[in-house]
């Protein structure tokens, strides 16, 4: 089989669409068609149901997976070539939620290693275990578990997650809340794949209560200002307390055991990591993560909470 033909074939099942596969690729769309239809002739069965919108059938996720597998092996021994032939140099791939809370763990990685290329991939936690045994990335840094089979975890912290407040706030005077206190509050919070917005909800839905949620989105570097300016209420992990480039919002601690964070390092353990990867594997899982001095209950902080908390 043509090994453009298996990439473009890739491209088209993830997107389940034929000219928006076009566009990515940059090729004419009935080129693309006959590509995924010489496919198809080869196996002998179709890969796509086409009544209506463009689906992957049974045998269509059957193949992608190998297909997925393969392409990753035949990268992977690019690399291991050219890790093998380059004197120290070399590539490794870290995915992660966000990279704020990578930045001191890769700035001591770049000091010690500066003829490493880091290759950075923001994703979410949903998506790193296929990734990972795609051999797209080498690592994944994720504030929730990950449950998949095949898949190595190193946990790197577990902190607290506190009750960011806006100065002023009724609770502001509070060292600490339950669940049942905060059913009324508005909360400013990130979207539903988002761990932060997990957590917010697993809190509740186990009091029988659902969240009011004023404000939820993807730009996360807004919510500490958005809970300074008074349009409600968040969630934020302790280690949020280091950053001081936000507005002051107040820290109260929520009386419940899972209200917390717990950060892991994935690596897929079929997988070889180069030594570029094993090298970056080492520095994070030796970094100091422990959240350092603790948020009083109480004190005024700027966090920067959905900063650091996209972790």
């Amino acid at each position: 089989m043509d090994l453009n033909a298996l990439k473009q074939f890739v491209v088209v099942a993830r997107l389940e669409h034929l000219s928006r596969a076009a566009d990515e690729l940059r090729v004419a769309q009935p080129s693309l068609s006959r590509t995924v239809a010489r496919l198809e002739s080869e196996l002998g069965t179709p890969l796509f149901d086409r009544a209506g919108r463009l689906r992957l059938n049974d045998a269509g996720k059957l193949f992608l997976g190998y297909v997925e597998r393969a392409l990753g092996e035949l990268d992977a021994g690019r690399r291991a070539v050219a890790d093998a032939t380059s004197e120290g140099f070399g590539t490794v791939r870290l995915a992660s939620e966000t990279f704020l809370t990578l930045t001191g763990p890769l700035t001591a990685f770049k000091r010690a290693h500066p003829a490493i290329e880091v290759q950075l991939h923001q994703l979410p936690a949903d998506d790193m275990a296929r990734h990972l045994r795609a051999q797209d990335v080498d690592l994944c840094v994720s504030s929730q578990a990950i449950p998949v089979e095949g898949l190595e975890a190193v946990q790197l912290l577990d902190e607290a997650v506190w009750v960011a407040a806006p100065l002023g706030h009724p609770l502001a005077g509070r060292t600490s809340v339950t669940v049942e206190e905060l059913a009324d509050e508005p909360f400013v919070t990130a979207t539903r794949r988002h761990w932060l917005r997990r957590l917010l909800d697993r809190l509740f839905a186990g009091q029988g209560l659902t969240p009011k949620i004023v404000c939820e989105g993807d730009e996360s570097s807004a919510i500490a200002d958005l809970i300074s300016a008074g349009l409600g209420i968040g969630l934020v992990p302790a280690m949020a307390r280091r950053s001081t480039t936000c507005a002051p919002v107040v820290w109260i601690a929520v009386d419940h055991p899972d209200c917390r964070r717990t950060v892991h390092l994935y690596r897929a353990t079929n997988n070889r990591l180069s030594t570029a990867a094993e090298l970056m594997r080492t520095t994070i899982t030796q970094w100091d993560w422990e959240p350092g001095e603790q948020a009083v209950p109480g004190a005024v902080h700027c966090p920067h909470p959905c900063r650091e908390a996209a972790g």
